[in-house]
């Protein structure tokens, strides 16, 4: 298994950008993760995935990646895991099923939040808000990389404990 300074390295390597970048938040950076790199390399996202897996808390029923970067990680995650998929929209379609949350049932079991970066943490919250009125027990995410940037604080003032398999801090010392 690789080690964390290992896999901090690789995903530094193949998707820091620097330059000037509008985040979520509608804050400004000037260094930018684009995770669609680490999640485009089936290597590289499967060794993420089987990481991830030791994070999932006991008790969980049902992992959610949130549309869209949260998708490619939960499906890896699953097959780890061995656990059902729920791909959460962010907001319902208006055709077909109209569904906000596609694949595995999410009403009355033990969910977890899959994605792929937080920085704010305001995705997380907006799912998990709605996730709840579906009836779905949420209290934990984790994520490939936590930017450090007050996102696990948001989600803890909404009872979401945050699990980061890598941190801005981790990236930082991989250069």
């Amino acid at each position: 298994m690789t080690d964390s300074s290992d896999l901090a390295r690789q995903v530094r390597s193949v998707s820091r950008l620097t330059g000037e970048f509008t985040l979520r938040s509608g804050r400004t950076a000037t260094e930018y993760f684009d995770k669609y790199q680490f999640e485009a390399d089936p290597v590289l996202l499967d060794r993420l995935a089987e990481r991830l897996a030791v994070l999932i808390p006991e008790g969980t029923e049902v992992l959610a990646g949130l549309e869209m970067g949260g998708i490619a990680v939960v499906t890896a995650l699953a097959r780890h895991a061995k656990l059902p998929t729920a791909f959460v929209r962010k907001q319902a379609k208006q055709y077909g099923t109209a569904r906000l949350a596609e694949g595995a049932e999410v009403a009355g079991r033990r969910v977890l939040i899959v994605e792929d970066v937080v920085t704010s943490g305001g995705q997380v919250v907006l799912s998990t808000t709605d996730l709840r009125k579906l009836g779905a027990h949420v209290d934990h995410a984790v994520c490939v990389i936590d930017r450090q940037e007050g996102g696990s604080q948001a989600l803890a003032a909404e009872g979401i404990t945050l699990r980061a398999l890598l941190t801005r801090a981790d990236l930082d010392a991989a250069a």
